[in-house]
This record gives structure tokens, sequence and C-alpha cells, in this order.
């Protein structure tokens, strides 16, 4: 049946009003060309802590990133209220594109990923070489997540009062991982400080490391002004106490660099990475995989990277290093 006239006026066409009284849905979405750029520092419940120019500003997620989250070192657009002043709160509009996205996962069967930090270009692995005494499958993991992920790795050895790092050393030499060795006397007098601010001008570096080897220790001699709390050592199960409970961004004296304390980790899975990946860290290998069959592990009977060696493109110590590093999914880190 016509419920209007053949030919219908305006008038005649009756609106059902917005019972809710709010605008009507759009795809269009602001653009906020005027919003500030910002740095996430920490993120606490929620709330993230922003470096907008020179001052911090708290921030939380607008509706409109949906599911995406911003991470410590994440680059942001923010609108709002920027004074920074107390009980003031901007929105974070934009996450930008990240330059490399740091990720673990809980173990090697868990599906979940978590982003550890963003945007950082270095990866500080630290290790005590004595109580607790030093996971060398930590340390590989952690390896394989640097170079998945397009960060250069760095070992930082503490506590070479209590023993050497000689045997450490050697393990990783074939790897060419540049390294620091320090000792308790040296945190207290700011030598360990002076020599790893060396290694890390001019860049992001995110320090990882399990409880009690001393990375918030280390945190703490390299930004004094930014003191965090430190725990110790259980003396019956070897293990430290968490003190570290969320990443936080700190800026090196002088503007010289980035650091990022995150809280330790009693494992590091890797059931995100695609094995394939970790061989564009050896680029002395990488072309001897192009003779090796479809879906090579790099660790069997007919892969091509036996014959690459012995023809002595590389260094066989390299390619049994490799092997290690990608058969460390199937280890746990304490074996």
């Amino acid at each position: 049946m016509r419920r209007y006239g053949k030919n219908p006026d305006e008038d005649d066409i009756r609106v059902r009003p917005n019972r809710k009284g709010n605008r009507p849905r759009t795809n269009i979405r602001p653009k906020h060309e005027d919003a500030a750029e910002g740095l996430v520092l920490t993120v606490d419940r929620g709330r993230l802590t922003c470096l907008i120019d020179d001052r911090t500003v708290t921030a939380m997620k607008a509706r409109e990133l949906g599911r995406k989250s911003a991470v410590v070192g994440d680059r942001v657009a923010v609108v709002g209220d920027l004074s920074g002043a107390k009980d003031t709160l901007a929105r974070i509009v934009r996450v930008e594109p990240r330059t490399s996205t740091l990720r673990r996962t809980a173990d090697d069967d868990d599906p979940f990923e978590r982003v550890v930090v963003a945007n950082a270009d270095q990866l500080a692995i630290v290790t005590a070489l004595a109580d607790p005494e030093p996971r060398p499958r930590l340390i590989d993991r952690c390896l394989v997540a640097a170079y998945d992920a397009g960060l250069d790795p760095l070992l930082v050895l503490t506590k070479s009062d209590l023993a050497s790092a000689d045997a450490l050393l050697e393990s990783y030499g074939a790897l060419g991982v540049p390294y620091v060795v320090t000792n308790r006397e040296e945190l207290t007098d700011g030598r360990a400080a002076e020599q790893v601010r060396e290694v890390l001008k001019g860049r992001m570096t995110a320090f990882v490391g399990h409880s009690g080897v001393g990375k918030t220790t280390l945190v703490n001699a390299l930004v004094p002004a930014r003191r965090r709390a430190t725990g110790h050592v259980n003396a019956v199960t070897g293990r430290g106490r968490h003190t570290t409970t969320s990443a936080l961004a700190l800026p090196l004296p002088g503007d010289s660099g980035w650091v990022i304390d995150t809280p330790g980790v009693r494992s590091f899975g890797l059931a995100h990475i695609d094995p394939s990946r970790v061989i564009h860290a050896f680029p002395d290998l990488e072309p001897g995989t192009a003779e090796c069959p479809r879906a090579c592990s790099h660790d069997e009977p007919d892969c091509a990277l036996d014959a690459w060696v012995a023809d002595g493109h590389a260094d066989p110590a390299r390619l049994y290093s490799l092997r290690r590093l990608l058969s460390t999914r199937e280890r746990r880190e304490g074996d």
C-alpha cells in the first residue's frame, strides 16, 4: 500500500526521532592533525604516562583505537589536556608505525604474544655470573628474540667479583655479541655506569633479565635521578624477587639515549617466532641456505650449510651457534 501520495512533499515525510538523543553513527573518524607527538614512558592499569616536549602527561587510549594497544617506547598522537597538571587526562588517538617490536610468549606452547617494548634498537641481556647462577638457555632465547625483532644484542654480565666471565664469554664468542662485564665495586664508584653508558649512547636500549641479576641496580646507576626499588636473591631458591612490576623508559643524562627497565622474567617463550627468520642475523651463513631443501630446519642431514662451512665460507663455530639458538625452543631455560 502506498504510504504517501504520488508526488510527496518534504513535509509529508515522517522522520523518526532519535530516541537516544545522540548523533547517528558514522565511519568517518577525525584525523586529529593537530595532535601532539608523545613517547609512552610507562603503562599502569590503563593509564599511560607520555613525554610531550619537556613534560609528562597522563593519558588513556581513545575508544576509536579499538583493541590496538600502546606500549612503552611507542610514539603516539595525543589530544586533550596536555598541561600535565594533576588530575588531568589526555587521550591517545593514534599509535604511530613502529620501527621494531620486541615480543615474547609465556611459554613455547602459548599462542598469545606479549609486546615487551616498541621502537627499541638494542637489547641488553643482563646476566649475573653468580648469585643467581647464569642461565645460558635464557640468554639464547633472548638472543633469538632480538634477532627476530631486528635489535642489536648486548650482553651485560654483572657480579664478576663472585665468578669469572671467561667461560660464558667463550660460549658466545662466535656470535660476535658485544659485552660489558661489571662488578659491585664498579657499580658503587660509578665506573660501571660510565662503561655501560658508552655502549648506550644515542640508542634506545631495553634491559631484560631474570630477577636478582642486578638489572634495576644497574639502571639506577645509569639514571641516578630516578631510582627504582631493588630486591635480593633468595638464599634457598637462588631466585630473585620481582621488584620492578612495569616497564619504564628513562632518559640517560645529557639526552644521550634511553634505557627501558623491564620486569624480571622467569621464562621467555618463543612460540611467535618463525625459526627461518633467525638466519638473517648470520650474514656469513645465509647465502649457504640457497641450496637447502624446502622447509629446511638447518639442523638435518641434508642441510646445505654443512657443505657451505666445509668449503670455507664460514667458521664452523658460527654454524654451531646458529643451530644451538634454533634448537632453544625445544629446551627449557634451566636445562
